[in-house]
């Protein structure tokens, strides 16, 4: 380990409040992955999440390890990842595989599962992007935690207690025997996605408070978990079970604990305006003199009490996901809003004066066309003249996303467009918005199409993955291609009747319900109506 890692690594302890060290005798050894930078991980409420809570066991010392491309040590004792008995890893998207890939390498950890000996630490992974597929990450990693970690973890760290001493194989065949742990090599399908039914037995917020993330003002709260509205391009919606509601007055403490370290709160959730005592937190954390903000904001409902606290608080950037510019895109994904209520919504938000307003666009949607894109640009003008209107000089900023079909979600089945239809799409907008001074901002399109890939993929992909000598769409390509794989899978519509990749995953949600879904956004546009 060279010096630079060793006093990066203590600068940003000195920084932090909440760490948790503990001594190493006789405990097992734990790194908690994320394979990012620091400042995302630490921005990450679920990252945090486990950390506290595998930190609670006096039997475990939980250490948390980052990827910035640098030499990767623990954070708290600065050791190599050799040292440690398990690695967990948390995935909150597909292209995180890849500094999984390169972390392996660079702590000289073989990358494919089949190439490990009982010497290395086992590898573990749970987060979105595994628990709607871990297919493509299935050749590198262990066993997979598939569902929310509350629900699993207890059971999980239990049985690794009792027979961390097995050989490897046989301390893998009892954690393929519990709900909710996907064993790719001796799996008994299909695992069974696990969520927690009572969040109030796990109130959910920072546990380590550090100033060098985005959210470093913050101390991080989640009021709810799931999502309802079951837009079919989302996969929080398909795989974070039923909608759960944290209740009132366990929030109103949590904020008072928190306001102990932070003058300001994030409130965290899915869908934050459809907690149904919203107004009542709002009203309750500015009688506390708590300051607060929001990730985003839904459309309809949008709680006018919510608006009024987060200008009390300072909050100068508000954010509202139309998804689409046109009726008809809106109603194929599912989002029950109407042009009226987008446009009264911005008119709501002005009138609190907010500095900034951030729109969420997707474009590459099923069924779109250039007039959808040509919505866009218009939704947008006209957001602008009701900013101008109220006040001048408030800014708006477009961020578009590019459509990438998920694993058990209604669009699981269809094709990304080419690259060269989303460029074009994506230069209408910019083209259109330029000299009204709205600032455009944009996923990458080529990073985005692999996304997809792996989002769709089998263990193929981590046969890629491991091949790949390093991070780059070039050494993407040919990896691919060495592999002796079609480079443009990801623009392959998948027949109804295929057995999709990530099968052996059971999220709860039947497939002949998103089928019908799928026909339900689709059956009128294949119709020409």
């Amino acid at each position: 380990m060279n010096w630079k890692t060793l006093k990066e690594a203590r600068g940003k302890l000195a920084a932090e409040q909440g760490t948790i060290i503990k001594d190493w005798g006789g405990r097992i050894h734990i790194a908690l992955v994320y394979p990012g930078s620091y400042s995302l991980g630490m921005s990450n409420l679920g990252f945090q999440t486990i950390y506290g809570f595998l930190n609670q066991h006096d039997r475990i010392v939980c250490e948390r390890a980052f990827y910035d491309g640098c030499e990767p040590v623990s954070l708290e004792s600065q050791r190599p990842l050799t040292d440690f008995d398990i690695l967990a890893f948390s995935f909150s998207y597909e292209l995180d595989y890849f500094n999984a890939a390169r972390l392996l390498e660079s702590s000289s950890i073989p990358v494919l599962a089949s190439d490990r000996g009982k010497h290395h630490p086992l590898l573990i992974a749970g987060g979105p992007a595994v628990m709607a597929n871990p297919e493509p990450m299935a050749p590198l990693l262990d066993c997979f935690a598939i569902g929310e970690g509350e629900a699993i973890l207890p059971q999980m760290m239990q049985v690794i207690l009792d027979n961390i001493e097995l050989p490897r194989h046989k301390l893998l065949r009892e954690l393929s025997a519990l709900p909710g742990v996907y064993v790719p090599t001796m799996a008994d399908l299909p695992v069974a996605c696990q969520w927690a039914p009572n969040l109030s037995d796990f109130p959910t917020g920072s546990v380590v408070l550090t100033p060098d993330t985005e959210f470093g003002d913050l101390y991080l709260v989640e009021i709810a978990r799931g999502c309802s509205r079951g837009c079919r391009f989302c996969l929080a919606g398909y795989h974070f079970g039923p909608m759960r509601h944290r209740p009132l007055e366990n929030l109103l403490e949590q904020a008072r604990q928190g306001l102990r370290y932070r003058k300001r709160l994030g409130l965290v959730s899915a869908a934050i305006t459809d907690h149904p005592q919203i107004d009542e937190l709002a009203i309750g954390l500015r009688r506390m003199g708590a300051e607060f903000s929001v990730s985003s904001l839904r459309i309809k409902p949008l709680s006018d009490a919510l608006l009024k606290g987060l200008a009390e608080s300072g909050t100068r950037t508000i954010s509202l996901a139309p998804e689409a510019g046109s009726q008809r895109m809106r109603e194929v994904v599912k989002k029950a809003i109407s042009e009226d209520d987008i446009l009264r919504a911005v008119d709501q938000v002005a009138g609190h004066g907010f500095k900034q307003l951030k729109l969420y666009f997707m474009i590459g949607l099923p069924a779109e066309t250039e007039d959808d894109i040509m919505d866009i640009v218009n939704m947008a003008l006209a957001t602008k003249d009701i900013l101008d209107r109220h006040r001048s000089g408030t800014r708006l900023t477009l961020n578009i996303a590019l459509f990438v079909p998920k694993a058990g979600t209604p669009f699981q089945w269809l094709p990304m467009a080419a690259g060269d239809v989303l460029s074009r799409r994506l230069s209408l907008i910019k083209k259109g918005l330029s000299h009204k001074g709205i600032a455009v901002k944009a996923d990458s399109i080529e990073w985005s199409l692999v996304q997809g890939t792996l989002a769709r993929g089998n263990s193929m992909m981590g046969q890629v993955i491991a091949s790949m000598p390093r991070t780059s769409l070039s050494a993407w390509r040919k990896a691919v291609e060495g592999a002796g794989l079609d480079p443009d899978l990801i623009h392959r519509e998948i027949p109804r009747g295929e057995q999709l990749p990530w099968w052996k995953i059971d999220s709860g949600v039947r497939t002949e319900y998103l089928r019908s879904e799928l026909e339900g956004a689709l059956g009128d546009e294949r119709d020409g109506h």
